[in-house]
């Protein structure tokens, strides 16, 4: 088959020791590596310090522009064969352009995580209402995102959970979706015994970028609900926390006398998580597959977390420590795997089994490819069954061009 050409439109440049969805990206970027396919990465955001150095890879990097008709031009003459947008917001706003540009490119949707449903949680739990789907199905920002997962061709989720709500509750074709999680290595004997003991280890860490509400929300629970308490069982104990981007809301929680310790930006995550003892994850909302703690399994580092911090994650599997959603149970199990080392060991144990079955890249990654290749070779079937994308594709198409010509001509004239 012919070497694939194939242009990544990122929502932003790819920072994978900043956020999980850039470890996210550079994962696709390997398996597509792999198969030796030319790859263009393009944004319209801009480049921050922290962003990978995407040429060292061989990969071309391209500043595009929202609104502006010279993408046009741009992807006409690079004429794609495969188009993946980076989170739904990108394929609302490209998505129109490649559809009349370059109509016979695969286009490709990786969702990161359900962004409606993340935002639905968050407001439902800010109106201290339980969780409801009926919430999900009333909302604006699943419309919006559930219309892009139909004008592509394909959409990358992530979680189980994820592709269980989109089959059940809002009825999405499954030749539509693919269930693709994270892509990793399988933990191999010889960098388990790399691990430090559980004597070795020391303090409780928390690790995530602030931009991301989940993590500020999970922070501050620590902080409030949760920390006080785990110091009554252990007096001497430290929590660590670490992440891109801290605000002042999050600095000004740290109290070394309380053992509270704002760390700020890690260099090296993975050391920093491989020599705590345990990964604490209160998370109240959010979706996806939360790096936070495939990484701690990684590294050999238990976690407590919660339902929603778990979720889609582990498949029928046991928890590589524990899920908690009270608070208080959360800070006696907290401090329970922090003293006991048997309980530990097998906590670890458990997390290896999670990452070498579920996020094996050398067995999910091969059918991934597969998958896009079977999708390219029959598209025009497949376009013809989903019947709705091309109605959706068709109605945004005229809605979406004629609103972005005019915000294109307004710029020009201010």
């Amino acid at each position: 088959m012919k070497i694939q050409n194939v242009l990544i439109i990122g929502y932003v440049w790819v920072e994978p020791n900043s956020s999980a969805a850039g470890g996210r990206m550079l994962q696709l970027i390997e398996q597509f590596l792999k198969q030796n396919w030319k790859i263009t990465f393009a944004s319209p955001a801009q480049k921050g310090e922290k962003a990978s150095h995407l040429k060292a890879l061989g990969i071309n990097e391209v500043s595009i522009e929202l609104n502006n008709s010279s993408f046009n031009n741009f992807i006409k003459e690079l004429n794609p064969t495969i188009v993946m947008f980076d989170r739904f917001m990108m394929e609302e706003q490209f998505g129109w352009r490649v559809a009349e540009n370059c109509p016979k490119a695969l286009r490709i949707l990786d969702t990161e995580d359900l962004h409606f449903l993340r935002k639905t949680r968050h407001q439902q739990l800010k109106n201290e209402e339980e969780f409801t789907t009926e919430a999900l199905l009333k909302s604006d920002d699943a419309k919006r995102e559930i219309a892009a997962i139909l004008r592509c061709d394909l959409s990358l989720i992530i979680s189980t959970f994820e592709m269980d709500l989109l089959k059940n509750v809002f009825k999405i074709d499954e030749k539509i979706l693919y269930y693709l999680p994270f892509l990793l290595d399988k933990i191999a004997i010889h960098q388990q015994k790399k691990w430090k003991s559980f004597e070795e280890r020391e303090h409780f860490v928390f690790i995530g970028n602030f931009f991301h509400k989940p993590n500020v929300d999970a922070v501050l629970t620590l902080k409030n609900e949760i920390w006080n308490e785990i110091k009554e069982h252990l007096p001497k104990a430290e929590i660590h926390i670490y992440g891109a981007y801290v605000n002042q809301q999050i600095s000004e929680l740290h109290n070394k006398k309380e053992g509270f310790i704002i760390k700020g930006f890690a260099e090296n995550a993975k050391e920093v998580v491989g020599n705590a003892r345990v990964v604490l994850a209160p998370l109240r909302f959010g979706a996806g597959i939360k790096g936070k703690l495939t990484e701690a399994m990684i590294c050999g580092t238990p976690s407590v977390t919660t339902e929603i911090g778990a979720e889609g994650m582990c498949g029928r599997l046991n928890w590589s420590g524990f899920i908690e959603e009270n608070f208080s149970d959360f800070a006696f199990m907290s401090a329970e795997l922090y003293k006991n080392k048997s309980m530990w060991k097998n906590a670890q144990e458990t997390g290896i089994d999670i990452i070498n079955y579920i996020y094996d890249k050398e067995k999910i990654g091969p059918s991934f490819i597969n998958k896009i290749k079977e999708v390219q070779e029959n598209l025009e079937a497949h376009r013809t069954q989903n019947f709705l994308g091309s109605l959706l594709q068709h109605q945004t198409l005229q809605a979406t061009k004629y609103m972005s010509k005019w915000i294109e001509v307004k710029n020009s004239v201010q």
